[in-house]
């Protein structure tokens, strides 16, 4: 694990530094000591499924909650004893739709602005300039809750920058959205790292956690990974295999049973080896699968995915005690 190093390299330049944070909710340990650093104009995604711990990390980066232990610095700024001034560095972007309904959007700017401290010609240009960045120009008479998911979190995204922020912290922004939009949505935050923010993405999407510059692997609380996406797959380079046989039942069951074969994967058709060694089951497994009966079309080394990674590293670290059901606040 590359966690306490990176955040310790990065912490001299970093606008956002979390330090050992910890947050319990009775006996479960939402967040359990991470430290991390981000950099002006880079993106971290803090990767993670449900329950790991990811939104009650930012909660505590915002502000929102307090920490039993540990510390977390904005733009300079320590949370607990310069809280307004850290938070007035900060935009931040909930999965949940978070504004406000019955207000038009160029409403909801502009009571975004004027909580800010933005007003006058300031703060119609800063919104006339946002509607255009996320292409929202001709909506501004429309009430958000008329708005489509999409153009609600665009809407949200354009809120959380009307005062230029230092930090743009982010809690899976693209939930729910369809593919297409979630890359729009990702077009436009590329556009806000280019004009110097860091961004801070929590997702349960590999696919965009490998859009950012570093992932941290949150599970239980835990960072139990830190790197770039090609930090965390180099280790599995020549310890994966790609697999096309049927019927799946049979394949998962020889494919399990060979011993350098650590997990059996599925990929849609294909299954995903995560190996020990990868010339043993080249060699046996072709033969094994056809005596129980299994058609075999394909069988080779693969460059690894960060998806292989994440289940490699997620399967290798110690486990933690967390019920599944108190980590809704994660």
């Amino acid at each position: 694990m590359m966690q306490s190093a990176s955040a310790a390299a990065g912490a001299e330049d970093a606008v956002i530094l979390a330090q050992g944070l910890r947050r319990a909710y009775g006996a479960v340990q939402a967040v359990d000591g991470v430290s991390l650093a981000v950099r002006p104009g880079e993106a971290y995604g803090l990767l993670g499924p449900d329950g790991a711990g990811k939104t009650t990390f930012i909660r505590l980066l915002v502000g929102a909650l307090r920490p039993d232990a540990g510390r977390a610095v904005i733009s300079g700024f320590d949370l607990a004893t310069a809280t307004e001034a850290a938070r007035a560095t900060i935009g931040y972007l909930a999965g949940r739709f978070s504004l406000y309904g019955d207000l038009t959007v160029a409403e909801n700017l502009r009571f975004f602005g004027q909580v800010r401290g933005l007003g006058g010609s300031e703060l119609n240009s800063r919104a006339r300039e946002l509607l255009g960045f996320v292409g929202l120009n001709g909506f501004e008479a429309w009430r958000a809750e008329q708005l489509s998911g999409g153009m609600k979190q665009k809407l949200g995204l354009a809120c959380a920058l009307i005062h230029r922020p230092k930090v743009l912290l982010l809690d899976e922004p693209s939930s729910g959205l369809d593919p297409l939009t979630r890359r729009d949505l990702w077009h436009l935050i590329t556009r806000v790292l280019g004009e110097g923010a860091a961004v801070l993405v929590s997702t349960p999407y590999m696919d965009e956690a490998a859009r950012c510059g570093r992932i941290g692997l949150l599970r239980a609380g835990r960072l139990v990974a830190e790197g770039r996406p090609g930090d965390l797959t180099a280790p599995l380079i020549g310890r994966v295999l790609e697999l096309s046989a049927g019927p799946r039942r049979v394949v998962q069951q020889v494919a399990a049973a060979d011993p350098d074969v650590r997990e059996v994967l599925a990929f849609g058709d294909r299954f995903h080896l995560l190996v020990s060694d990868a010339e043993g089951p080249l060699a046996r497994l072709p033969q094994a699968l056809r005596a129980a009966g299994a058609q075999v079309e394909r069988l080779r080394s693969i460059a690894p995915s960060l998806e292989d990674a994440f289940i490699s590293l997620y399967s290798e670290a110690p486990s933690v005690s967390s019920p599944e059901a108190a980590a809704r606040h994660g």
